[in-house]
């Protein structure tokens, strides 16, 4: 007899995870902005998690795989992310902010991968219910953008701060309510050599090359929309419900996404996804002062997200082996990592020189590119 699912517990920890998500992508480089720093130093801060991005997993993962203690790993984490963070009381000079901005990334990034072996363990046979634990975490992200948007908008940004703090807290104090559980046995043999003749694959080192430019192609979106649609006139308010738009387009989704894969290939379902990502950054480039663009443009992150990333998953379940998933996942992340990193860094320097419909422009293209990799390196399969 299995033990009951810990739903609410589970649950929890993902509706604070992402809730500081959506706390820092849309308002970090909005803080930065209001603290003084240029655009090219904004990219280059938001650009340190990223690269995080690419090594932490990786460092962390092959602990939990050595040690089993992955819930001590992520207690671990949770509490070195909030103590590391609130650093930002003592300084906000760019030396000391480039230092929180690795250390906080550095421990926050080693806590959701150890998590999620926990809740597929957790889940056994009921893995189908994933998704309803997952959207929660959705939910918490678009109560975190909303609220703070419209707590912005009547108070001064100098009370940023506290608010990925006390989210952390959540995380925190989350963590410790949710009970250990550990995935079933496994084979224990070594795959590297497998990986590594299978990433060898032309379809396969052109698909992580996309994931690569699709993460880039992001850079303007996560760096400087914000920054950007206040330039336009919208109220913080409202650009918090313009997010959390986005997400809720994303979510709809996800809920049938499983039916579109069934019926098209992942090749097409990731060409579709990057074409809509191409349009999506010209149309806020070039059209974000029309309301109703905007709203349309906020709802292809069904697309340029929901899509693309349920199609990559389902792209590298069918490519590696079992005993390869984990290598597979943890490769994705660190080129996902690299992509936004880059992103970041691109147009953090082209922002103030070049403009934000060129700044745009550019990732546009990136999309595009990645459409002719897709189209011409990956063959039809269905998911």
């Amino acid at each position: 007899m299995t033990a009951a699912l810990p739903y609410w517990r589970l649950s929890g920890f993902y509706l604070f995870y992402f809730s500081l998500l959506g706390a820092t992508a849309p308002f970090l480089g909005l803080y930065f902005a209001h603290l003084g720093f240029s655009s090219a130093r904004i990219g280059e801060l938001l650009a340190i998690p990223m690269l995080m991005r690419c090594v932490a997993p990786n460092i962390w993962c092959w602990l939990g795989d050595r040690s089993g203690r992955r819930l001590q790993i992520v207690r671990l984490g949770a509490v070195c992310t909030l103590a590391t963070f609130a650093l930002i009381f003592v300084d906000q000079s760019y030396a000391w902010l480039a230092l929180i901005m690795a250390l906080h990334a550095f421990f926050w990034h080693a806590v959701l991968p150890q998590f999620e072996v926990i809740t597929l363990a957790h889940l056994g046979d009921q893995a189908a219910r994933y998704s309803q634990i997952r959207l929660w975490g959705s939910i918490g992200f678009i109560l975190a953008v909303i609220g703070l948007g419209q707590l912005f908008e009547r108070y001064s940004l100098d009370l940023y701060p506290w608010a990925p703090v006390l989210i952390m807290g959540g995380i925190v104090m989350a963590s410790l309510w949710v009970p250990n559980a550990l995935p079933l046995a496994r084979d224990d043999m070594s795959s590297d050599e497998g990986f590594f003749r299978q990433l060898l694959n032309p379809a396969m080192l052109a698909f992580y090359l996309c994931v690569g430019l699709m993460q880039l192609s992001h850079g303007p979106y996560y760096s400087f929309q914000t920054i950007y649609l206040e330039s336009l006139g919208y109220s913080r308010g409202l650009i918090g419900q313009l997010w959390a738009l986005g997400v809720v387009a994303e979510v709809l989704l996800f809920l049938v996404m499983s039916r579109i894969l069934s019926r098209y290939s992942v090749r097409r379902v990731l060409m579709a996804s990057f074409l809509i990502a191409a349009l999506r950054w010209l149309l806020l480039g070039g059209f974000a002062d029309h309301l109703l663009v905007l709203l349309f443009a906020q709802l292809l992150h069904a697309a340029t997200f929901g899509s693309f990333h349920a199609a990559a998953i389902h792209f590298v379940q069918r490519r590696f082996g079992p005993g390869q998933q984990g290598q597979g996942q943890a490769l994705y992340a660190a080129m996902a990592g690299t992509g936004g990193a880059l992103g970041a860094l691109y147009s953090g320097y082209s922002w103030s020189s070049l403009g934000p419909f060129c700044t745009f422009a550019i990732a546009s293209l990136a999309a595009l590119a990645a459409t002719v990799i897709i189209a011409t390196h990956l063959q039809e399969e269905r998911a």
